[in-house]
């Protein structure tokens, strides 16, 4: 029997990837850990536990204690906030890693590890438009320098170690459960709520900036897929490229105005500018496609209808 453990289980991803998980696995056998709270759907679906993956000694001893044999480390300071503090940022996210990696390396229990990439690797040099798996990496962020080393950190646990570590270049991910983490990409969660609520968006990209973007239901799958996938069919060691769908602010603000016709948006520019036009716009997954099989379910009307929904409920409206 499989346990897993989910570290950043109250994050964006963590909080809806462990409910599936224990769907999949039962609920005994998915413990979520996070240093915050996490909702009541994972706390009270599930063993729940503070736990800072930085604590190396609590971590060993947590996973020893509960025979854990998969883990999913999604902890980290995301791009828009690890501006701020680079240095904090790059500890936090690369020590953590660390962690884990020294962990399945010693811990014979530990069959599998999943961590987290994004389209944050590729930097300005990079080719935009259906970006290659394989291509030049020159990021310009730390969240996108901490994320190319760490990709260069799993390979070399994978083929030094035999560490079956799993990774997925995450683009933008869209959810209506948690709210924006302080990720460029995250315009596109904040506008649902401000549409929803005040029926006006100030955005932080101009309104042409288009960017790769994933429905969370679509990554939780291309997830889950990927960690069941036979290794034998694994031609990454390092992280697959994801695709999902692409679209500008403009879009998505015309696709919303479907539903919401008095809708309005404004444009100003922050420092997010940057960072995201040094991003593809669009991301060739065909290597994910063809070695595990990744497809996707929602393209940019049926999200924007589910999202809008979900979020009205959030609101009692």
């Amino acid at each position: 029997m499989e346990n897993i453990l989910v570290i950043g289980a109250a994050g964006q991803i963590g909080s809806e990837l462990t409910i599936e998980l224990r769907k999949i696995y039962g609920e005994d056998h998915v413990f979520a850990t996070d240093i915050k709270q996490a909702s009541k759907d994972i706390t009270e679906g599930g063993p729940f536990q503070i736990l800072d993956v930085l604590d190396d000694k609590r971590l060993i001893h947590f996973v020893i204690r509960h025979r854990i044999t998969q883990i999913y480390h999604l902890a980290a300071v995301l791009s828009g906030n690890a501006e701020r503090i680079p240095v904090q940022a790059w500890n936090i996210n690369m020590e953590s890693l660390m962690n884990i990696l020294d962990l399945a390396k010693e811990v014979e229990e530990i069959k599998k590890v999943f961590w987290p990439s994004s389209i944050a690797v590729f930097g300005p040099t990079t080719p935009r438009i259906n970006t290659p798996q394989l291509t030049v990496m020159e990021p310009r962020t730390v969240y996108g320098i901490s994320k190319q080393a760490g990709e260069r950190w799993i390979e070399y646990y994978n083929r030094r170690y035999k560490v079956d570590t799993r990774s997925i270049r995450y683009p933008g991910l869209i959810s209506y459960k948690t709210e924006a983490g302080g990720g460029t990409t995250d315009y596109a969660v904040e506008i649902f709520y401000d549409a929803v609520k005040s029926g006006f968006y100030e955005c932080f990209l101009s309104e042409n900036t288009g960017l790769p973007m994933l429905f969370m239901r679509d990554a939780i799958k291309s997830t889950i897929d990927l960690m069941e996938a036979d290794s034998s069919k694994l031609s990454i060691k390092a992280s697959y490229n994801l695709g999902g769908i692409s679209f500008t602010p403009k879009q998505l603000a015309d696709e919303i105005k479907k539903h919401i016709p008095s809708f309005q948006i404004s444009y100003k520019p922050d420092f997010r500018q940057a960072i995201a036009d040094s991003w593809p716009q669009s991301i060739d997954d065909s290597v994910a496609r063809k070695d595990w099989g990744c497809t996707y379910s929602y393209d940019l009307p049926k999200m924007t209808e589910i999202m809008i929904n979900e979020v009205k409920k959030k609101f009692g409206k």
